[in-house]
Formats: structure tokens, sequence, C-alpha cells
């Protein structure tokens, strides 16, 4: 991990070719995704490249694990979140939303109230559910941390519930 942090491209190599199936494997044993296994294995690898500083000293294969640990968990909390935000197919009639509540949330309403976001919380919102961009992925393009990118999105959700109750309400 020194030559990885003097940028020793032949020392990353070495250090994913001696880690990455158990990466993967932790990715995968706890995702059941293939895809999202590699996106996370990737994601685990450029975190290795790019903050090498991360890991002082110690056992890398246990801290190498941990690390995979943590964004395997932090992909299935965000499956968890973005899961309860959904409507289920199977409501029961009695349990149905009054259509015209649906009705009035056309997608007029919908760009109006996310155009009164401000910029550092639409364009999150909207790489993440029109363009279908994972959140670690938003933190890459906007070089902004993971977790101010999920609490920006979160507030920005928050603003955007109001606004479309306000906009029914009427």
């Amino acid at each position: 991990m020194a030559r990885v942090r003097d940028r020793d491209v032949a020392a990353f190599e070495a250090v994913y070719d001696a880690y990455h199936r158990l990466v993967h494997g932790i990715a995968l044993k706890m995702l059941a995704d293939p895809m999202a296994a590699e996106d996370l294995t990737q994601a685990v690898f450029l975190k290795v490249w790019t903050a090498p500083d991360a890991f002082r000293d110690g056992n890398f294969g246990a801290w190498i694990s941990r690390v995979t640990r943590n964004r395997a968990l932090d992909t299935l909390r965000s499956r968890a979140l973005r899961a309860e935000g959904e409507i289920p197919v199977d409501i029961p009639v009695e349990e149905a939303l009054d259509d015209a509540v649906f009705a009035l949330l056309d997608g007029e309403r919908v760009r109006s109230a996310l155009a009164t976001l401000p910029e550092e919380q639409r364009y999150p919102i909207e790489l993440g559910f029109f363009g279908g961009v994972t959140h670690e992925e938003i933190a890459r393009r906007t070089a902004t941390p993971l977790g101010t990118v999920k609490t920006r999105i979160r507030a920005g959700l928050r603003k955007l519930r109001t606004n479309l109750e306000t906009a029914v309400a009427r």
C-alpha cells in the first residue's frame, strides 16, 4: 500500500489481483446481484486508488473486507429506502389512493416543484430518480461526499413532497 500511495500502478494492480475475488465474493454474497457486486467491487478499488491513506496499517485483507461490507450495507439500505417509497402493485381496492390525487400530480406540477428546489438538491434528485444514477455515482460526478449527497437528496425530497402536497390541496 505504501507503493499505491506513491501512485505505483503496478502495485495497485497487484493489490487488485490479490483481493478482487475476496471483495467481489463478499459483495455478491451480501447483495445477491452480480451486477451490483461488480459495481461495488469497482467502487471499493476506486477508493483504494483515490484514498490510499484510508488504510493506515494492519491486516489489509480485514480492512478491505470491512470497507466492502460497509459499502454493501449502504447499498442494501439505499434499496430499502427506495422500496419504502414505491407503491405496491397489488394494493387492495379499499386502500387504493384516490384517482383524483394521481390526476392532479401531472408532469408539469412535478417539473414546477422541482424547479423550486436549489440546484444542489434538484440536480442529484434528477440524476438519481430520472437518470437512474446511484448515490455513489452522483457523489463522484459532483465531487461531493456521499453523505452530503444523501442529505441533499433527502432534504430536496421533503421540500418536493411539501410542494406537491400544496399543489394537490389547491
